[in-house]
């Protein structure tokens, strides 16, 4: 099931503001930038850079993404890994807000996310 409306809201207004204290300065934006996207019940966290040997190509870059469990009112944490698949979040694989999500890849303690 997607996120509802009102909930849409709330994660664009949190990913915004994570975003404006992680994006890159502006002058470098078009060589180095990050994003998000709201599919279903989760959230992906992406960098965005151009093709290395084909600049005009944009590429995007997942990183981190967390999945909301109506069930049990948590959001659930994975890490992209070297094998290009989603992992659990060992340090912490739940959390209980979108704040407590931003506030986790922001820290990456475990450099996981922005290595």
């Amino acid at each position: 099931m997607a996120i509802d409306t009102l909930q849409t809201l709330e994660v664009i207004e949190v990913m915004e503001n994570f975003l404006s204290r992680k994006r890159p300065p502006e002058h470098i934006r078009n060589q180095l930038d990050i994003g998000y996207k709201i599919e279903d019940q989760s959230i992906f966290v992406f960098e965005i850079r151009p093709q290395w040997d084909k600049p005009e190509v944009i590429l995007e870059h997942p990183f981190a993404k967390t999945t909301f469990v109506k069930a049990k009112n948590n959001w659930k944490v994975f890490w992209m890994r070297t094998d290009l698949k989603w992992h659990s979040y060992s340090p912490q694989p739940t959390v209980k807000s979108l704040q407590e999500f931003t506030k986790l890849v922001e820290e990456d303690e475990h450099h996981c996310f922005f290595g």
